[in-house]
């Protein structure tokens, strides 16, 4: 890659596979990245042996110098960092910068978020979205401030969120969008062409953390909206409740109401009941067990109901 000595001097900050390809499309368009910043190596799987993140992995490939901080106040990495003498730095799917760090470079640090800011500010926004049976998301690229993604906007694109779309199919369909989005947004700063415009607090949502509590399936919510939970969970953490993790359901026009949620079957499909109402089970894990189709889960059944 011919690089005039003019080109600004890019960091890119990133660390799961959403982060891989807006990586790979910055360094195909040529712009002179000098560094990658991405978390230490990890232990993982049974023999427990270091395993690096996909961008750290793509960095390699690439040919690109690699921070690994613990500590990201750290002074020996601030001052490494200091010395690649970046104009920009790119963050997508990192860590929460300190002040230092994004304040470092004369373009400033900007970061392509999940959802159309203001709404959905914070951890989850592609899951937020689709557990709310939002028709429509997308992505901004946003310059960092001291508030959590709430800094001016630089672009934004729409996509639309299909029929019964998991959180994981949409995740796929947003990686190509997001990768074109990084290249315009550093396109754009380093001509100078594109400004910042302020988000307005008063339409802003919020996306927080999933856990424990936030993703069990909920029973006070009508059966399209928990058809909605379940998708907006899956792959990950998966709507769980009773020892099972629910993957995917649609609504059903039956409706067999019951007091207490209850699995049954009927004509060899499977039936989540409840008190608002009934949704088939498409998509279904016992505890300890594969994935499995809710059909084959019914034929283990036997046509039994079972109380959860």
């Amino acid at each position: 890659m011919s690089l005039d000595s003019n080109t600004p001097r890019i960091v890119y900050m990133g660390t799961p596979e959403f982060a891989v390809a807006p990586l790979q499309s910055l360094y195909d368009s040529g712009v002179n990245i000098v560094g990658i910043v991405t978390v230490a190596d990890k232990q993982a799987g049974r023999g427990r042996k270091l395993q690096q993140s996909p961008v750290k992995t793509k960095a390699i490939e690439l040919g690109i110098s690699i921070l690994q901080p613990t500590n990201l106040k750290e002074e020996h990495f601030i001052n490494d960092l200091r010395a690649l003498n970046a104009d920009l730095f790119v963050v997508v799917a990192f860590r929460m910068l300190p002040e230092q760090v994004w304040m470092m470079p004369r373009l400033g640090t900007f970061n392509l978020h999940g959802s159309l800011l203001p709404k959905y500010r914070g951890a989850a926004p592609i899951h937020w979205a689709v557990i709310n049976g939002e028709q429509q998301t997308g992505l901004t690229t946003f310059l960092l401030d001291k508030k959590i993604d709430t800094g001016g906007i630089l672009l934004q694109r729409t996509i639309d969120i299909t029929k019964n779309m998991t959180t994981g199919e949409l995740h796929d369909a947003l990686l190509p969008l997001g990768a074109s989005m990084v290249v315009e947004t550093v396109q754009g700063l380093m001509s100078g062409q594109l400004k910042p415009a302020e988000q307005l607090d008063r339409f802003a949502t919020h996306a927080p953390k999933l856990n424990k509590e936030n993703s069990k399936l909920d029973f006070n919510r009508s059966p399209q909206e928990l058809v909605n939970q379940i998708h907006g969970l899956n792959p990950y953490p998966g709507a769980h409740y009773s020892g099972y993790k629910f993957l995917k359901a649609r609504k059903c026009d039956e409706y067999f109401e019951n007091d207490l949620p209850k699995l049954s079957v009927r004509e060899k499909h499977l039936f989540l009941d409840y008190a608002k109402g009934s949704i088939e089970i498409v998509e279904i894990k016992p505890s300890g067990k594969r994935n499995m189709s809710g059909k084959d889960f019914a034929n283990g059944l036997n046509e039994a109901i079972l109380a959860l």
